[in-house]
């Protein structure tokens, strides 16, 4: 039997944790020779992650260079992949989402006429400025993609609105269930535990209540981080039985402000970006999440934990139909009353707590591995 020859590619923690489940689908299965190039947008949260899911790439470009902006990742990725297309030669690459990368990827694939797979295909926020620019990248991929893997229903009708083939459209569910749902089972909570111990000025998860906290959207640099880190010093003023944990993100636009804000009040913890796993357990203990992360938007909700988006627009709206997040943007006065509206109201906090995930049942690489064999014609 003749072995689709798959090459993923990815540069970000973000792309590493949802397409692990599909590269490791990938490779166990026969009907497919799978490979992995990554770009290293980024390095070391990219590698932890890689360790975790014990995935290794077979071509690193290494591109990484410490505040370097958009225009260089693309300045050095794309003829650099297009260098390892040549050498790889395979049949179909794999992208996912909205990265540089995922841009890069594409578009050098799309100039060496090969066949573009697009994972977690049909996302839009309808602002090409919000997300930005992740809104513009995976419009741009969608309009040369091949075959597109939508993790939901509405997904799949944004690309047919866009006069996409529905013959090339298969809803999967979201990868990045499948990633929290078999990291969720391999946890070593006492070694975690004892490990926040050591970092959380008296960690005590099962007497405290904890807010958990990440920010990191373009969007909300400069007035915008200031504004939440503003609302977290309210609530934290206003509730006194209350705590934050917050892996800072570090990009200094984020984190010299994030610092320098809220580095001196006890009961918000600021601390490095975590693991993967050490992440998944963060959010397994909190009582709620602020974010503006499009990512945790489809985790917490697998943990029954509710998500306040710190953001004007989601290119995710069925978390918002189905009750487990809302918007609150990043005004102090919204974040600060949303907030204790679900410390204080528990009919309230358990109506998102209870809400069901719709971004799939943890079977998303499966139907990515069986709609490839269906387009290139590989039967088991």
């Amino acid at each position: 039997m003749k072995k689709i020859r798959v090459l993923v590619v990815i540069g970000t923690r973000p792309e590493a944790i949802k397409m692990a489940p599909v590269i490791i689908a990938l490779k166990k299965d026969a009907r497919f020779s799978c490979e992995l190039c990554v770009t290293a947008q980024h390095r070391e949260m990219l590698d932890q992650v890689l360790h975790i899911f014990q995935v290794e790439p077979t071509y690193d470009l290494n591109l990484m260079l410490k505040g370097q902006s958009i225009e260089n990742i693309i300045e050095k990725a794309i003829p650099k992949l297009s260098e390892v297309y040549r050498q790889a030669s395979p049949d179909v690459i794999l992208v996912h989402g909205d990265t540089a990368t995922t841009l890069c990827g594409s578009l050098s694939a799309f100039l060496h006429k090969i066949p573009i797979g697009h994972v977690e295909a049909g996302l839009r926020s309808g602002n090409l400025m919000a997300p930005w620019p992740e809104e513009g990248n995976r419009r741009i991929v969608s309009s040369i993609s091949s075959i597109d893997f939508a993790p939901t229903e509405l997904a799949k009708e944004n690309l047919i609105a866009e006069n996409k083939d529905t013959k090339s459209i298969y809803v999967t569910g979201n990868t990045i269930v499948d990633a929290l749902l078999s990291q969720k089972k391999r946890l070593d909570l006492v070694k975690l535990q004892k490990y926040y111990h050591s970092i959380v000025e008296d960690f005590n998860p099962e007497n405290k209540s904890y807010i958990l906290i990440t920010a990191h959207r373009r969007e909300n640099f400069g007035s915008g981080i200031r504004d939440i880190c503003l609302s977290i010093q309210n609530i934290c003023d206003r509730k006194e039985n209350i705590e934050f944990i917050w892996p800072v993100h570090p990009n200094p636009e984020i984190s010299k402000v994030v610092y320098n804000l809220l580095g001196k009040n006890k009961r918000i913890h600021l601390i490095e970006p975590q693991d993967y796993d050490e992440f998944l357990y963060l959010m397994s203990i909190s009582y709620l999440i602020l974010s503006d992360s499009g990512g945790v938007q489809e985790e917490a909700p697998s943990l029954g934990k509710p998500v306040l988006l710190m953001r004007d627009e989601t290119e995710r709206p069925e978390a918002l139909s189905s009750g487990c997040v809302t918007l609150v943007g990043s005004n102090p006065s919204t974040i600060t009353e949303k907030t204790i509206e679900l410390i204080d109201n528990k009919e309230k906090y358990m109506e998102m707590a209870k809400s069901v995930n719709p971004f799939g049942d943890g079977t998303a690489a499966l139907k990515i591995a069986d709609a490839l064999a269906k387009k290139f014609g590989v039967v088991s």
